[in-house]
């Protein structure tokens, strides 16, 4: 008799306890976590948490190589007197290769494309008004199409904003905003800016040497002896 009383005791008990402990593990793990507390493997990261960025690695500076300056083939130089002024003008430029590119300066250490064509010029003996492209363009005659890609035609670019001096029908020579004083070929790039060409005229506008001064001459002065007069 007391066994059956005392068994549904025990299991009322059983399940009071039962719900007990279950109802203290829900409420722990609802308990918010401190801000230092460690977080383990198990415990998920929630989408709405900041995320913590790993330190960006330091930029570093990209190396950038230096202009490659193409040699071009060596000209053939004109019979005549021209010869003579091609080899001039040519060593005139290529004395130049490297300089800095630099607005508004004629050398000797920095250029830009208009002055490099007016120095070169001058240091072979031809001189003419120094100014920028645009004025060369409107002082000096187009060449025949034939001598469009002669050695020493001025080849003009992007709306005269742009000379250079040309070497043949593969390339020219030119101070760039980006390598200073190189030779650049006619690729596709180039061919697609060209506006023109001009010829310096090299019979009108070449520097003449001073002349020498005459000397001057003291007149002779002739000393006559003195006529007596007769004596009477």
């Amino acid at each position: 008799m007391k066994t059956r009383l005392l068994y549904p005791c025990v299991v009322v008990l059983t399940a009071a306890l039962f719900l007990t402990t279950n109802a203290l593990a829900q409420s722990s793990s609802t308990e918010p976590r401190l801000p230092n507390q460690p977080r383990t493997n198990s415990d998920p990261r929630l989408e709405t948490e900041p995320t913590v960025l790993p330190p960006v690695e330091e930029t570093r500076p990209r190396s950038v190589n230096p202009p490659v300056i193409a040699k071009p083939a060596p000209i053939v130089p004109a019979s005549g007197s021209e010869a003579g002024f091609d080899r001039q003008l040519l060593t005139a430029i290529q004395s130049h290769l490297g300089a800095f590119y630099h607005y508004n300066t004629t050398g000797p250490d920095s250029f830009d494309c208009s002055g490099l064509v007016w120095r070169a010029f001058n240091d072979a003996g031809i001189n003419f008004q120094r100014g920028p492209a645009r004025s060369y363009w409107a002082t000096f005659a187009a060449p025949p199409k034939n001598e469009e890609f002669k050695f020493g035609t001025l080849v003009f670019f992007s709306n005269l904003a742009h000379v250079g001096i040309v070497v043949d029908d593969k390339g020219f020579y030119h101070s760039a905003r980006h390598g200073g004083v190189m030779y650049s070929p006619f690729n596709d790039y180039w061919l697609s800016r060209i506006d023109g060409f001009r010829r310096v005229p090299m019979e009108s506008l070449t520097a003449k040497s001073p002349s020498p001064k005459p000397q001057l001459v003291k007149p002779t002065v002739l000393i006559t002896p003195l006529r007596k007069d007769n004596q009477r």
